[in-house]
């Protein structure tokens, strides 16, 4: 009874007093170092503590489709301020995007720990590519040094894409014919307990076939690595047509969560899908109501354990019609319910783009930080939560 009336006092102090937030720190600004736009933001911490946030450097202008890199920046005292941008994939003229990273900490080769950067490369904007008219592609780099220096690309399109390409690649020729691909948005996940400690698990989507009213030709799903990036599997896909943009947390006994922007739209609600195998297969889907959206992309995080059970944190915009009102949940019991909650950007005056994609990390103290979309687009800034 004590572990739970502490448990609930913590939860009851954080709803409280988490209004407390560091400064608004802007880490990346359009028009600035090289890009007239970013967007699309993911954080990660590192063992010692640094962090690394990244985001796609859109050269021309703020469109999803052009000249655009991954780029990373590094704050090493807790997000206060940040050290100069640099680029980690350049695609020469076309689309390098959605960066999942995430930090292989069970590999005994890399005791130190070693970065997984997943993304995606694309030669068409997504709506000719969602007709067949291009093709998206999968790739990994890695670093060992703390994102210092990064491996050459490593393609796994074959692994864990289905395109019918044969005409770009003999290898791309798969009946499912996946066309639109993209990585979550946000951070990839790796499993700390259980069956399937170690597994490295990254949220995704595709369009499959020919377009369909209501973007029912999307379906998230996701890809996994039980040997640190020598193999990769394919996950099944989650069966509620329209679900898109997808982001995951390890819940307890080798379960996942995994939850997805509604593309549809017909329902301004978040879709959520539960596996048992660690994200091989689905055993229950859902639309979860307590987490309204605007059609828009969220993040999920795995922040501790109580009792054997999963804590959750949970960001997104939850106007149901505008990127806006940027929220903080939290849930004690693996994602049933969200009773606390925080707003942590919002115009005021329902701004559309005030506040738009995030994503989230662990800081030490049980910290919350959050990277997200600001003002229009026009920044991506950091601030931390303090329970």
């Amino acid at each position: 009874m004590y572990k739970k009336l502490l448990l609930l006092g913590w939860l009851f102090t954080w709803c409280i007093t988490v209004s407390a937030q560091q400064e608004k720190v802007p880490v990346f600004v359009s028009g600035t170092e090289g890009h007239k736009s970013y967007r699309i933001p993911a954080v990660i911490s590192l063992p010692d503590g640094q962090l690394l946030a990244f985001a796609e450097g859109r050269v021309h202008g703020a469109g999803d489709f052009g000249d655009i890199n991954i780029v990373l920046k590094r704050s090493r005292d807790g997000g206060k301020s940040w050290q100069p941008l640099e680029n980690v994939v350049d695609a020469d003229s076309l689309q390098a995007g959605n960066p999942a990273p995430v930090v292989d900490l069970s590999d005994p080769a890399f005791p130190g720990g070693r970065i997984f950067l997943f993304y995606n490369t694309g030669n068409n904007h997504e709506g000719e590519v969602r007709k067949g008219k291009g093709l998206r592609e999968v790739w990994y780099k890695t670093s060992a040094d703390g994102g210092i220096t990064w491996s050459d690309a490593v393609n796994i399109t074959t692994q864990v894409h289905r395109p019918d390409q044969p005409a770009v690649n003999a290898d791309y020729h798969f009946s499912e014919d996946w066309r639109s691909y993209a990585n979550t948005p946000g951070h990839a996940l790796q499993f700390s307990k259980g069956k399937y400690k170690g597994r490295i698990y990254v949220a995704a989507n595709h369009s499959q076939g020919p377009p369909k009213k209501g973007f029912e030709d999307y379906f998230a799903h996701g890809f996994y690595t039980d040997d640190h990036g020598k193999t990769f599997h394919l996950g099944q896909s989650v069966n509620i047509p329209g679900s898109n943009e997808a982001t995951a947390a390890e819940l307890s006994g080798g379960r996942l969560l995994l939850n997805a922007r509604n593309q549809r739209g017909d329902i301004k609600a978040r879709i959520v899908a539960i596996s048992n195998d660690g994200g091989a297969t689905w055993d229950k889907t859902y639309i979860d109501r307590q987490l309204p959206d605007p059609v828009c992309q969220g993040s999920i995080l795995n922040i501790g354990w109580k009792k054997n059970r999963a804590i959750l944190a949970f960001s997104n915009a939850v106007d149901t019609t505008l990127r806006d009102h940027l929220t903080l949940r939290l849930s004690k019991d693996e994602g049933k319910t969200w009773p606390v909650k925080q707003v942590v950007a919002s115009s005021g005056k329902g701004k559309d783009g005030y506040a738009a994609y995030s994503d989230i990390v662990l800081l030490p103290g049980n910290k919350i930080g959050v990277l997200y979309e600001a003002d229009g687009y026009a920044k991506i800034l950091f601030t931390v939560v303090t329970p």
